[in-house]
């Protein structure tokens, strides 16, 4: 996927040299299409082929992230577990999988929190002269699963509107950098897979606007 981007945005850069510009994102990627598809355009033979290569390796790519989708969700459907996890919004079937497939059993673990701690998304604790102060977000814990959590949470962020945010909840008192925001979703989503999973729940808090 994130080839599939490199290659997009060479593809933008290259239209932008010549005098055509497009906003950043996959969306518009028709319009770029058409544009180099279109022979009225006055573009260089040269520059519309490197396009049209560029567009071949973007379909390529395209075809195998589907194909890989598709056996993601067939996993997915498999599995009791991996179902549950995806009535929670920014848990897609990748992150059900890899919780499935890589996450230790909940049971080892007393609370969400030590979850949450397990997987990277507590930050550190100083202690400086009885005064606690939160460091940078450890790197311990298991990556792939931590890396999706917070992939997830900033997806859910992009979408969640102000209109939709629990009036006094925590996410409406946020005024923190947006991927300090996402990493502080994330690890509330944490805490509430181990809930889900330790007490074979589904998700109850869609909008985990509060999280014990």
């Amino acid at each position: 996927m994130h080839q599939r981007t490199a290659d997009v945005n060479a593809l933008r850069a290259l239209l932008y040299e010549h005098g055509y510009v497009f906003p950043v994102g996959m969306s518009h990627l028709n319009r770029m299409t058409a544009l180099v598809q279109d022979e009225t355009v006055d573009l260089h033979t040269l520059i519309r082929e490197e396009c049209l290569d560029l567009l071949a390796q973007i379909a390529e790519k395209t075809a195998c992230i589907i194909e890989r989708t598709t056996k993601l969700k067939t996993l997915a459907a498999e599995s009791d577990r991996a179902r549950r996890l995806q009535t929670m919004p920014g848990v897609g079937p990748l992150t059900a999988v890899a919780v499935e497939a890589f996450g230790p059993d909940m049971a080892e673990f007393k609370t969400g929190r030590n979850f949450a701690a397990w997987l990277g998304l507590v930050p550190r604790q100083h202690s400086s002269g009885g005064k606690e102060r939160l460091g940078r977000m450890t790197k311990a814990g298991q990556a792939d699963i931590r890396r999706l959590l917070i992939i997830g949470a900033m997806s859910r962020l992009n979408w969640l509107g102000q209109r939709t945010i629990v009036e006094g909840s925590w996410l409406s008192c946020m005024r923190k950098p947006k991927m300090l925001v996402a990493i502080t979703l994330a690890n509330k989503m944490a805490r509430q897979i181990w809930a889900m999973l330790t007490k074979n729940r589904d998700d109850r808090d869609p909008a985990i606007a509060v999280v014990a």
